[in-house]
């Protein structure tokens, strides 16, 4: 197997990390298919698209479909333990731009929008990004 793949494939973490992944990733999963079917109570593509908008990210479909698309594929990705450390990267990267774009100016508390829960993703996806996938996962079967 090439240096690349087993570096991103490696994982050194236990059966912990399995968990925290799982869970960060059914999380993510479903704001996925809020923002890109509808379900859940989500707005799906057109209503992401306009509310992309209104925060000044534009275009706003294109930033829906990549939103939605990371969160969506990303999420499956950590749940199946398949290439998580990209998908990882992705979750990381989106939970930054919503903190940011979205959350900061409100506080930490959720009660007022505020950024802890977007931060708390954070932190599980960047402990998957560091650690990989865990011993349940199908990148810990390929790169043994």
């Amino acid at each position: 197997m090439s240096s690349l793949i087993n570096k991103v494939l490696f994982t050194r973490a236990g059966f912990g990390l399995t968990a925290i992944r799982i869970v960060v990733g059914i999380i993510f999963a479903a704001h996925g298919a809020q923002k890109l079917f509808g379900m859940f109570g989500g707005y799906g593509i057109a209503g992401t698209a306009q509310y992309m908008e209104s925060l000044g990210l534009a275009p706003g479909q294109l930033m829906a479909i990549l939103a939605g698309g990371t969160e969506f594929f990303g999420g499956l990705a950590l749940i199946i333990g398949l290439l998580v450390r990209p998908a990882a990267l992705g979750l990381t990267f989106l939970s930054l731009v919503a903190i940011f774009s979205v959350h900061i100016h409100n506080g930490l508390f959720m009660a007022n929008n505020g950024y802890e829960f977007a931060l708390a993703l954070l932190g599980g996806s960047i402990a998957v990004l560091i650690e990989g996938a865990g011993k349940l996962s199908i990148d810990h079967a390929i790169s043994d």
